[in-house]
């Protein structure tokens, strides 16, 4: 690794150069931020090696875009890409971005809102289930969130008029952008041609090829199959791992070297790993963080990770971790592919889809790790009980939910790998024990300054 040689007074800004291509992938002139491509422009040489070395991605760096291609082992039914309100793409908003993206490609130096809404909702209406209408409110605030996805990211720059005039009257108002062909190039380049897929699995690490028991891995890839999961997962539970990737992310090598190249710490324990990210500069979802679910996610924790220490092992029932969900995603995005779209001729038979062979299974299974299951009897009860303690400090809109603002806390504990979701409860993971010393104080508002005296019982957790 390159990072071992660079001097310790220079360590932190290559770090950084990590963590910020590691979280964006994409970096232009503009996005994230002015100063972003300079930096990994800076240390290009560098980052080009170890991140190719340590995780297998590639780098791609020109005088106004840095690329990062990764790769993924996994399906993760959590990523994906939000409006800049935070919400979430759906399919249409993702079909639109596609759709724009390939118009685009094939437009000159400017090109105005109308226009690519014309182009996108042409070829929309070639694919079953997609359509752009532009008479429909809906239709056009979702193509306005794509298009500002793409001015984000430096792809078009608003050069006169307004995206949201034209979304609330397509007759009145008007957008015109210029086109940065670079960026347009670099933003989808998928590693094979999706028309010659028959399966999801063939975008995945190993294309979707059963392991080959006479063949087995080298351990310079399972090493960097592992790494890649350490930066792509909040824990890393070895009981998920096949047994070479469970010995490599007992070696202390493994997690050092993401240490030495993201600046992150590794917090080892028995059961696994997870990478602790005290810049806040990675870490897509901070915790603990600001906000009343978060906030009752990690009082929460604090009860579940108390009454874990104090029923033992005879209070709580112990069940194993569900079934992985990860075939039944793939049949999911198997079963949505247009048959008609796919270039039998062309394709590349990979050994996934509904002809492959099941993976071998393994000589001799490790014994399942057992987990507290905490009912969700008890879960509502404590929920409550914390909501009449803290209810005065989270906002209204949770105030007037308590319901749904237990089942957003209990989601993020899940989105963490702190807790998983089963029938009648909730299964406790080892990690959800760093947070059994939570303490609470609330602060209350200063009367002197208070400008409706009435109101000073209103409170704030911190």
């Amino acid at each position: 690794m390159k990072a071992r040689s660079i001097p310790s007074l220079e360590l932190d800004s290559f770090q950084r150069a990590v963590r910020l291509i590691l979280t964006h992938h994409l970096v232009t002139v503009s996005y994230p931020d002015p100063n972003a491509l300079p930096l990994v422009r800076r240390w290009a040489t560098e980052l080009r090696a170890d991140l190719l070395e340590v995780f297998g991605y590639r780098l791609e760096v020109t005088e106004t875009t840095a690329r990062l291609f990764t790769v993924t082992d996994r399906l993760d039914p959590g990523a994906g890409t939000s409006t800049v309100s935070d919400r979430p793409f759906d399919r249409r908003r993702y079909a639109y971005l596609a759709l724009a993206l390939a118009a685009l490609g094939r437009a000159g130096n400017q090109i105005s809102l109308s226009e690519l809404a014309e182009h996108v909702a042409a070829e929309a209406s070639q694919v079953d289930g997609v359509e752009l209408a532009a008479d429909r409110a809906a239709d056009r605030d979702a193509f306005v969130d794509a298009v500002a996805w793409l001015c984000t990211r430096g792809a078009i720059t608003l050069a006169d008029g307004d995206a949201g005039r034209w979304a609330s009257d397509p007759e009145v108002g008007e957008a015109l952008y210029d086109i940065d062909r670079a960026v347009v190039t670099a933003l989808l380049r998928p590693p094979r041609v999706l028309q010659h897929l028959r399966s999801v699995r063939g975008l995945l690490a190993d294309g979707g090829v059963p392991a080959d028991p006479e063949r087995p891995v080298a351990a310079a890839e399972v090493a960097r199959r592992v790494r890649r999961a350490l930066v792509q997962r909040p824990v890393l539970y070895a009981e998920e791992l096949d047994d070479a990737e469970a010995l490599q992310l007992a070696l202390p090598r493994t997690a050092a070297d993401v240490e030495l190249l993201t600046g992150l710490v590794a917090e080892r324990r028995a059961e696994g790993v997870a990478l602790v990210d005290s810049s806040g500069r990675l870490s897509d979802l901070r915790f603990p963080g600001t906000g009343s679910v978060a906030q009752l996610a990690l009082l929460l924790a604090g009860e579940i990770s108390v009454r874990v220490l104090e029923d033992g092992d005879d209070g709580l029932l112990r069940m194993p971790l569900p079934a992985d969900g990860h075939e039944a995603l793939v049949a999911a995005v198997d079963a949505a592919i247009p048959a008609a779209g796919v270039f039998a001729a062309l394709v590349v038979e990979d050994g996934a889809g509904s002809g492959s062979d099941p993976l071998p299974e393994p000589a001799e299974e490790r014994p399942a790790a057992l987990h507290p299951l905490i009912e969700d009897g008890w879960l509502a009860s404590t929920v409550g009980q914390l909501v009449d303690a803290y209810g005065r400090t989270f906002a209204a809109q949770w105030q007037a939910d308590p319901a749904g603002l237990a089942a957003a806390a209990l989601d993020l504990l899940e989105k963490l790998r702190l807790v998983v979701r089963v029938p009648g409860g909730v299964l406790a993971l080892p990690a959800l024990a760093r947070y059994r010393g939570v303490t609470v104080t609330v602060r209350e508002r200063d009367p002197q300054i208070d400008l409706y005296p009435g109101d000073s019982s209103e409170a704030e957790l911190s």
